[in-house]
């Protein structure tokens, strides 16, 4: 905790600092976060575990950039813990990633009369699009990095990413390490190769005061076992398509985002499991929302979240989408040591209320009706599963508040959420089930932002 202090000061001391330009154009860069977060759950809804738990999650990043005309060179430090942590406590990578280089990198810009792009080269994080397949996550306590080469390209409306990395293994990941935030250096994971084309248009609809936006992608995973990581070797081609009208005061805003996979897998990464699956799956997100043109700005939606599940676990195919890199707080609420829901196995109907009181201040409301796509397949996140299906499929009814509030505008933010999840017939009765009783989630976060 000393330690952990110390450094939370020094980042703050440097927030004061400005760029620091030279003459020759060249220019110094510092910028970063220290955030600290409180959770608590009551009634622990993961097989395996029981009672409540609690944590202290602290997050702290500090990135230095030094640029010289169309060159710039980049690091960013990362050091994310836990503290209050018992035996019952769920602790995994996303949680814990001591003192490591989130990103180290080179990047090339270039501007012309027909656009402008970049070329990054080096460990580096990604957010594309919705963010739905790769996203630089704000709530999780670590933050996901790659390896590779990721280039852009913008014109008047359109804009294409081209993507080729190896994800960042999170070292280390035994209970124990984690629950004492040992040091261990991350690695990358060479046998696992990630590839993507993504293509998004601006003001797609002929009429120019259109915000329509269209996007059209393709992502790749191929994985094989190596010395130290071993995988299920999945090899995945996902293609996708989403159409997204923004929210706007006085106005309609819409989204639909779909995607398929398909390819091959084995059921697990056991060395004697070596039968290879065939894989047929799909995921849609869908939402339709109204902003009300007055002092709040109130916004009323209702949406939809569909994540394939394994339909027969005896058939030869997995059926299952899974959730690889990509966000799922922004529809399916809060995460950190709660987070019952993920894109995978699910079917989840919801609404949702925001508004923002000033500009200060932000709050949403969402509510989700959430089941198992196929019965026989898992409640992902809480390994909760019936083989035999007679269980039914409600996981239950999940309610999600979170309010923020800026403290020193642009600079500390104070959050506050709370969730409940009212359990239904399969979180009550699966055979593995925690018979806990309703969860209960909430957390108090401030952040400074520097």
């Amino acid at each position: 905790m000393v330690r952990v202090g110390v450094a939370l000061a020094a980042v703050a001391c440097l927030a004061v600092a400005p760029p620091v330009a030279a003459r020759d154009g060249r220019e110094w860069r510092l910028a970063g976060e220290s955030r600290a977060r409180l959770e608590f759950l009551g009634n622990q809804f993961r097989a395996g575990l029981d009672g409540g738990d609690q944590a202290l999650a602290l997050r702290t990043l500090v990135a230095l950039e030094h640029r010289a005309g169309p060159l710039a060179v980049g690091i960013e430090f990362q050091d994310s813990r836990h503290h209050l942590d018992d035996d019952g406590s769920f602790l995994s990578t996303s949680q814990v990633a001591a003192a490591d280089v989130l990103q180290a990198h080179v990047r090339l810009e270039a501007e012309s009369a027909a656009g402008g792009g970049s070329l990054v080269l080096g460990r580096q994080t990604l957010d594309i699009g919705s963010r739905r397949q790769l996203e630089r996550v704000e709530f999780a306590n670590v933050i996901l990095n790659y390896t590779g080469v990721h280039g852009q390209w913008r014109a008047a409306r359109d804009t294409w990413h081209v993507v080729y990395v190896v994800p960042v293994a999170k070292l280390p990941g035994d209970f124990e390490s984690l629950r004492r935030n040992r040091l261990e250096l991350d690695r990358e994971q060479w046998s696992r190769r990630i590839g993507a084309l993504h293509w998004i248009r601006r003001q797609a609809w002929p009429d120019s005061r259109s915000n329509l936006q269209i996007e059209a992608y393709a992502y790749t995973l191929d994985e094989d076992d190596s010395r130290r990581f071993r995988t299920p070797n999945r090899h995945y081609v996902t293609p996708g398509l989403r159409l997204f009208v923004a929210p706007a005061p006085g106005g309609w805003d819409a989204e639909v985002e779909a995607a398929w996979r398909f390819g091959n897998r084995r059921a697990s990464d056991r060395p004697e499991d070596v039968r290879p699956l065939k894989v047929r799956a799909r995921t849609i997100h869908a939402h339709l929302g109204y902003t009300f043109d007055t002092g709040w700005q109130p916004r009323v939606g209702i949406d939809w979240d569909y994540a394939s599940g394994d339909r027969d676990p005896t058939d030869g195919r997995f059926d299952q989408y899974e959730r690889l890199f990509g966000a799922r707080r922004t529809d399916l609420g809060n995460t950190g040591i709660h987070g019952p829901l993920t894109p995978a196995n699910l079917d989840a109907p919801g609404l949702r209320v925001e508004a923002a009181p000033s500009r200060a201040t932000d709050f949403r409301i969402a509510v989700k009706w959430a089941r198992l796509a196929s019965a026989r397949d898992a409640w992902v996140v809480a390994r909760v599963r019936d083989p035999s299906g007679r269980s039914g499929r409600s996981i239950g009814r999940s309610a999600d508040l979170r309010v923020r509030h800026w403290l020193l505008r642009d600079r500390l933010r104070l959050e506050l959420g709370a969730s409940y999840l009212a359990l239904g017939r399969f979180a009550r009765e699966a055979p593995n089930a925690t018979r806990e009783g309703d969860p209960r989630y909430g957390y108090v976060q401030v952040t400074w932002t520097f």
